[in-house]
């Protein structure tokens, strides 16, 4: 069968995601003839998505929250606002969708949460006139099973978040919610709770206890307060990467405290060697933490990233804060209790996926 993905591009934990899914596919006989990345103008895609993808990859301007990013958090209302109010830039972006989806002709869409995809796929009826289906995968598919219970307060503040997971499974066959530990689905909603999609390469990594603190920040404005931090913490060794177009490979503040560019595979070492690690709050990073037992500090930069922090915690990966206090990570540690059955969780993904894929084929 011929798979087409579509990957939102903001962040990576969607890119790994797709890598782990074509390997998958293609391991079961199965071909990725393209993926299309919906991105800002703001962000780049990945050296190391492009170089192990193994299919063409295409980029076209869709929705995200960065367009309206100061030093560090979004504001929601204006990237909304910023975002719908360009209606011709994304017909653009639902044209060139369609154009891709009729020059490659795949049996089945994977789509990793973009909202351009659920848009087109829904405008022009794909599956009715074509026979393609297409299957969604992303963690906060979650928040629209009926299984899984929220507060009066968070389903207000989740509100927008489960009106653009709707937006996203217009149309699809299957919706499969990535979570951090198995629970019941919604066959009426057509949801599907899955292990979550780690790279292989996680897999190759022994994890050791390291003296020093693993760290990601998603924007560069959490940099002044990392460094504060460390001038009054100088003792405690930072190992924290960054997307920052413009940065050397390896920034190196002093002894202790060293910044290197985003690369794929010195970030897992550095997580796996690590005593703990602190985050702007990635669903895929935070699960390779909890698959390496390392305690987690998550400061979420929006409301999915809120999500994934509100989640992971009940899974005992980790706590949240709304700035990179390293010491209270510190504090946390001798107190965390991962969760013992994550490992094997995650090691059912394969069989659980295929399940599903081969369910909606032969449907």
């Amino acid at each position: 069968m011929k798979f087409l993905f579509t990957v939102q591009g903001e962040g990576r934990g969607h890119f790994t995601q797709a890598l782990s899914m074509a390997s998958i596919l293609r391991k079961n006989g199965h071909e990725v003839v393209a993926v299309l990345v919906g991105k800002s103008e703001s962000r780049q895609i990945p050296e190391f998505f492009s170089t192990k993808i193994g299919a063409p990859v295409f980029r076209y301007s869709s929705p995200n929250f960065t367009s309206f990013y100061k030093q560090k958090r979004p504001n929601v209302l204006l990237s909304v606002l910023g975002n719908f109010a360009q209606p011709f830039f994304f017909r653009k972006s639902i044209l060139f969708l369609r154009s891709k989806i009729e020059e490659y002709k795949p049996d089945v869409i994977i789509n990793f949460y973009e909202l351009i995809m659920g848009m087109t796929f829904k405008i022009y009826r794909l599956e009715k006139k074509t026979g393609i289906k297409m299957i969604c995968v992303a963690h906060h598919y979650v928040l629209l099973n009926p299984h899984y219970k929220t507060t009066r307060e968070q389903d207000i503040k989740y509100y927008f978040l489960r009106m653009l997971s709707k937006i996203t499974s217009q149309g699809a066959s299957k919706l499969l919610a990535l979570s951090f530990r198995n629970m019941p689905g919604s066959e009426e909603r057509n949801i599907v709770t899955v292990p979550p999609l780690l790279r292989p390469e996680v897999f190759e990594i022994e994890p050791s206890k390291g003296d020093y603190i693993h760290g990601y920040m998603l924007n560069t404005g959490y940099f002044e307060e990392i460094l504060d931090w460390h001038t009054k913490n100088p003792q405690i060794p930072l190992r924290f990467f960054w997307d920052k177009k413009d940065a050397d490979e390896v920034t190196r503040i002093d002894d202790n405290f060293v910044l290197y560019r985003l690369n794929d595979e010195r970030f897992l070492r550095s997580m796996a060697g690590s005593m703990a690690y602190s985050t702007t709050s990635g669903f895929e990073s935070v699960c390779e933490a909890l698959y390496y037992k390392k305690p987690i500090l998550m400061i979420p930069v929006h409301v999915e990233q809120e999500f994934n922090a509100f989640d992971a915690a009940l899974s005992g990966a980790g706590i949240s804060s709304k700035k990179f206090k390293l010491s209270k990570l510190i504090d946390f540690i001798p107190h965390y209790s991962p969760d013992e059955n994550f490992q094997e969780w995650v090691h059912q993904a394969e069989e659980r996926f295929m399940k599903e894929i081969n369910e909606v084929i032969e449907s």
